[in-house]
C-alpha cells in the first residue's frame, strides 16, 4: 500500500478509498509535468549535486500538495459526518451551487495549512453554513476571508470577547492567558494593532448603551487629565468592548462545534 492510500479513512469502502487515492496521484501527477524536462534541459547546466537539491525541491513541494490534499480531504468527511442528510433541507443545500460556491473559494483560498486551528474553524464554518440559515452566503464569503485575514490570536481576542459584553482591554489580556508586559513593549504594541483590526474589521467595537428602540446612546468623553497625564494604556481597564453583529454570528458559525452524527477514524 502507498503512503498517499495510508492517509486515506480506514472506515471507507475499499471502492471510495481506491477512487480518493487515484484521484489524489492524478492531481499531483498533474501538478508538475514540467519536472522531467526541466531536468533533462538542465543536465548540460547542472551538475549531479545541484541535480539532487532540484530532485529534493520537487520531493518537498510534491508532499506538501498531498499533505494540503490530505487535509482537504479530512475536512469534507468532518463535515459530512456532522450533518444529519436525512434532513431534506440539509440534503438540498449542499448540493446547491451556493454552497458548493463557498466549498471552492474555501479551498481556494485553504488557510488551513498555516494552522490546525484555522483548519478546524473553517470545518465549523462550512459544518454551520450547510446546517443553518442565520447568515446569508454573502457573509458567510466574509468569514471565509477573515480566516485568511486574521492571525491564531485574533481569534483568540474574540472569544475573550464573546459573552463578555462591556470587557476591557486589560480584562481581555488577562482572559487571553498573557503574562504582564511593559506598556512600551512590542507585545503591547502588538495587542494594539489587534484591538485596531478588530475594530476597523466591524467585528468588535467599544461598548454602548442603547435606548429602548434599540439606537445607541452617544458617550460621553472622559475629562481630561483623567489619564494621569500618560497615554491610554494598551491593557486600558476603563473602556469596555464587545461583538458587533457581525462578530456574533462569526462565533456562531466559526467557533461552534456541531456534533458529529457518526462516528468514524481517519486512518491517521
Amino acid at each position: 500500500m502507498s503512503e498517499g492510500d495510508k492517509k486515506l479513512p480506514e472506515k471507507l469502502p475499499a471502492s471510495m478509498r481506491a477512487k480518493a487515492g487515484r484521484a489524489a496521484l492524478n492531481v499531483l501527477g498533474g501538478a508538475v509535468p514540467f519536472a522531467g524536462g526541466l531536468i533533462s534541459a538542465a543536465a548540460g547546466y547542472w551538475g549531479e549535486q545541484e541535480e539532487e537539491k532540484a530532485n529534493e525541491f520537487l520531493r518537498s513541494w510534491i508532499q506538501m500538495l498531498h499533505d494540503e490534499i490530505h487535509e482537504k480531504e479530512k475536512t469534507i468527511l468532518e463535515i459530512t459526518a456532522r450533518l444529519d442528510l436525512h434532513d431534506e433541507k440539509i440534503s438540498d443545500r449542499i448540493t446547491s451551487d451556493s454552497f458548493q460556491s463557498l466549498v471552492k473559494k474555501s479551498f481556494r483560498e485553504w488557510p488551513a495549512a498555516e494552522s490546525e486551528e484555522k483548519r478546524v474553524l473553517l470545518r465549523n464554518l462550512l459544518s454551520n453554513a450547510a446546517a443553518s440559515t442565520v447568515s446569508s452566503d454573502d457573509v458567510v464569503r466574509l468569514f471565509i476571508d477573515w480566516l485568511g485575514t486574521y492571525s491564531p490570536f485574533h481569534f483568540e481576542v474574540i472569544a475573550a470577547v464573546y459573552n463578555s459584553n462591556g470587557i476591557s482591554r486589560g480584562g481581555i489580556w488577562d482572559k487571553v492567558g498573557r503574562a504582564r508586559v511593559p506598556e512600551d513593549s512590542a507585545d503591547a504594541d502588538l495587542f494594539k494593532l489587534l484591538i485596531r483590526d478588530l475594530s476597523m474589521g466591524s467585528i468588535i467595537r467599544q461598548h454602548r448603551e442603547k435606548d429602548y428602540r434599540g439606537n445607541f446612546i452617544r458617550k460621553e468623553p472622559r475629562p481630561k487629565g483623567s489619564s494621569g497625564g500618560t497615554m491610554i494604556s494598551a491593557f486600558d481597564r476603563d473602556e469596555g468592548y464587545e461583538l458587533t453583529a457581525l462578530g456574533q454570528q462569526f462565533v456562531h458559525y466559526a467557533m461552534t462545534e456541531i456534533t458529529p452524527k457518526i462516528g468514524y477514524q481517519t486512518g491517521m
